[in-house]
């Protein structure tokens, strides 16, 4: 018996673009507690495919699907100590590798977004799992 699936099209759905995922980090942003957003200071979220070679050899990663997320930039301890020509800190969401692990995990994509960013700004902070656990669960 034929039956069709009415709930979504899912013939037309497509994995999200750069400019999409992008949008999704930049809201997953604005929904971080205040405190913890005033802490990062002014931080540029960007989305690329995957890490570059550089990147790659600098962190000797064995495949580009082994890094989420890549925070660049100067810490809280560094930040009243400016470089002249230094840029903001940034933080680089790999598409690929986010939606490989999403595709591979029971969780959403918006969830894993939250995860990345906490993380990848927490480790650079200093905080520990638990404080970016805790972060994770006062996301509106």
């Amino acid at each position: 018996m034929a039956r069709i699936y009415m709930t979504r099209a899912l013939h037309d759905q497509l994995s999200p673009s750069i400019e999409e995922m992008e949008m999704m980090a930049i809201e997953a942003y604005a929904h971080l507690p205040e405190d913890f957003r005033t802490l990062t200071g002014d931080v540029v979220i960007q989305i690329a495919e995957f890490p570059s070679e550089e990147i790659m050899d600098d962190l000797s990663l064995e495949t580009p699907f082994d890094l989420l997320g890549l925070f660049e930039g100067r810490g809280v301890a560094e930040r009243w100590t400016p470089a002249t020509g230094e840029g903001p800190n940034r933080i680089t969401l790999y598409r690929r590798a986010i939606l490989d692990y999403w595709a591979e995990n029971e969780e959403t994509l918006g969830a894993i977004i939250v995860h990345v960013l906490i993380h990848e700004l927490g480790h650079h902070f200093g905080l520990s799992d638990d404080d970016m656990h805790r972060i994770e669960e006062n996301v509106e």
